[in-house]
C-alpha cells in the first residue's frame, strides 16, 4: 500500500524530489512530443481536440472560448494525462499528491481575478465583486472555499481510485487487472473535465461580476 503514495526519490541541495514530480517532468515530455506528432502526422486529431474543448469551454462559460482556451485546454489535456499516466508501468500519478491538485486550484484561483480585472480593470472589478461591501468577507471564503474544493476534488477522487485498485488488485491479481486499469483510465479522464469545467464556471463567474 506504500506505493500508493508518493515517495522521495531523490534530493537536490537538501529539497525531496518526489516520484509524483518525476512523472510530471516525464509526462510533459510526452505531452509535447505527442503533439509535435499528431499534428504533423494527424493535424485533424489535433483540431477535433480544439473543437471539442471549444465547445465545452463555450458551453459551459456561455461566451466565446478562444481567449480561455490555452488556459483551460492546458488545464484539461494536463489534469487528463496525469491521471492516467499511472497505468503506464514506472510512472506513477501526479495528481495522487495533494501539492499538484493544491498548484492546478491555485492558477484556476489567481486566473479568475486575472480574467476580471483584464475586462475591468482593477478597481472596477474590486468594486463590483465587493458590492454592497458586507459581502466581502463571504466574497473571500467563497473565493478560498472555491480552491480548497477543487485540491480536495481532484486529489480525493484520484487517490481514492488509486486505492480502490490497488486493494482489488492485491486480492484479485491475474482476474481484473484490465477492467481495473480501464476503471481508473476513466475516472481520470472524468475528474479532468470536471476540473476544466469548474474552472470554466468560476472564470465565467468573475467575468460576470465585473460586468
Amino acid at each position: 500500500m506504500n506505493g500508493v503514495f508518493p515517495q522521495v526519490v531523490f534530493r537536490v541541495f537538501g529539497i525531496p524530489v518526489r516520484d509524483t514530480v518525476v512523472s510530471t517532468w516525464i509526462m510533459m515530455v510526452i505531452i509535447v512530443g505527442a503533439a509535435a506528432v499528431i499534428g504533423r502526422r494527424r493535424p485533424m486529431a489535433l483540431e477535433m481536440l480544439v473543437d471539442f474543448l471549444i465547445d465545452t469551454i463555450s458551453g459551459a462559460m456561455g461566451r466565446p472560448a478562444e481567449p480561455y482556451l490555452p488556459l483551460l485546454g492546458t488545464l484539461a489535456i494536463f489534469i487528463a494525462v496525469a491521471n492516467v499516466i499511472g497505468a503506464v508501468p514506472i510512472i506513477v500519478t501526479p495528481t495522487r499528491d495533494i501539492n499538484t491538485p493544491l498548484a492546478l486550484a491555485l492558477v484556476v484561483f489567481f486566473s479568475v481575478h486575472y480574467f476580471g480585472i483584464r475586462a475591468k480593470g482593477v478597481v472596477g472589478y474590486f468594486k463590483d465583486m465587493a458590492s454592497p461591501i458586507f459581502m466581502l468577507p463571504l466574497e473571500i471564503v467563497g473565493q478560498l472555499s472555491r480552491t480548497l474544493s477543487l485540491t480536495l476534488r481532484l486529489f480525493g477522487n484520484v487517490l481514492s481510485t488509486e486505492l480502490i485498485v490497488a486493494v482489488v488488485f492485491a486480492l484479485l491479481p491475474l482476474i481484473v487487472p484490465l477492467p481495473l486499469i480501464a476503471f481508473s483510465m476513466f475516472t481520470g479522464v472524468l475528474q479532468a473535465y470536471i476540473f476544466t469545467v469548474l474552472a470554466t464556471v468560476y472564470i465565467g463567474a468573475g467575468l460576470e461580476a465585473s460586468e
